[in-house]
């Protein structure tokens, strides 16, 4: 008898440590004063064992401490160089480390290396604070939906959109980087029709993040009406086709900000149609090109509870904020 129960005993131990390791999943909610700050970092670009790597890391730890956000959202181009795995570790280590709720997207760059997209989700699912999923049957990886309750109870209060933009383009007869496919936003519209129903029939203050920017970015850019404020200095690369995304976040009336990056030179907000085009700030190290005045930073955001607005703003070094909005009311 003994024996059975010690090889049970085995046999169960054996099993547990077979589990896949999973991080416990915080609650996202807004603070007692009615706020909830994301930080975001772009375009990372870490190459493990580059020294060059370790700025971003250093420009990282900063803003958080400085900071202090209840969320961080990575918006791609995380790992630049094999070995993926420890490049994404790496990375992700400032946040982790701060046990600081952290959401990742992917850019058209970190599956280029050793790992698939799935390999480098399943990888950031079993750190610490991870917020990031996949939604099945639909393209792409990262896409998903994060939920921040309500102050003084657990009703939602704010939707965050997690869109996988994809890298390159798999039609032979269009050139160029990929594109939010069709799929991924009948997924959107359903999600938040869904939350609109449950909230009455008005739509719930949303912001979406991805990497790769949609073609309106450059339609805000030209129109000389449009409000702009921040650096720009390329033209958005963004996808040839214009699958229609922008178009059903204003039909809905959720989506109050879109996050993206890709572009290492620009951080600008610019609005469309009531919704602000934004980039994050290149957070990575002198990897990859990074000319942008005053160096790497992130992107902070500010939401106030109830309210249809939101303050956002660029840190970079030396304690320094730039290019400081509260969206839309600044723009009118």
């Amino acid at each position: 008898m003994k024996n059975i129960r010690k090889l049970f005993c085995v046999v169960i131990v054996v099993f547990i440590c077979a589990m896949p390791v999973v991080a416990q999943t915080p609650t996202l909610k807004f603070n007692a004063e009615g706020k909830f700050k994301i930080v975001q970092f772009t375009d990372i670009h870490w190459k493990f064992g580059n020294p060059k790597s370790d700025i971003a890391a250093e420009r990282m730890a900063e803003v958080l401490d400085a900071e202090k956000p209840d969320l961080v959202v990575v918006t791609g181009d995380i790992v630049f160089a094999k070995p993926a795995a420890d490049g994404l570790k790496a990375a992700l280590a400032p946040i982790v480390e701060r046990g600081i709720p952290f959401a990742i997207t992917f850019g058209n760059h970190d599956d280029e290396q050793d790992l698939s997209r799935k390999q480098l989700l399943e990888l950031a699912q079993g750190m610490k604070g991870n917020l990031s999923s996949e939604t099945e049957g639909i393209t792409g990886v990262t896409n998903y939906v994060l939920q921040v309750k309500s102050a003084t109870s657990d009703s939602t209060a704010a939707v965050l959109y997690v869109f996988d933009s994809n890298s390159y383009s798999r039609n032979k007869r269009v050139k160029g980087y990929g594109w939010i496919a069709h799929d991924q936003i009948g997924w959107y519209m359903k999600q938040s029709a869904a939350f609109t129903a449950a909230n009455s029939g008005t739509p719930l203050p949303a912001l979406a993040f991805f990497h790769i920017p949609l073609p309106e970015y450059n339609e805000a850019v030209r129109s000389e009406s449009s409000f702009m404020i921040g650096t720009r200095k390329e033209a958005a690369c963004s996808p040839k086709i214009n699958s229609g995304l922008a178009t059903a976040m204003l039909d809905a009336g959720d989506v109050m900000g879109v996050f993206v990056g890709h572009d290492h030179v620009n951080d600008y907000a610019v609005d469309w149609r009531g919704i602000l085009m934004a980039y994050g700030r290149y957070s990575g190290g002198d990897t990859v090109y990074n000319n942008i005045p005053d160096g790497n930073g992130a992107r902070v955001i500010e939401l106030s509870e109830g309210a249809r607005d939101f303050k956002t703003w660029i840190r970079i070094g030396g304690g320094r904020t730039i290019n400081h909005l509260h969206y839309p009311n600044d723009t009118k």
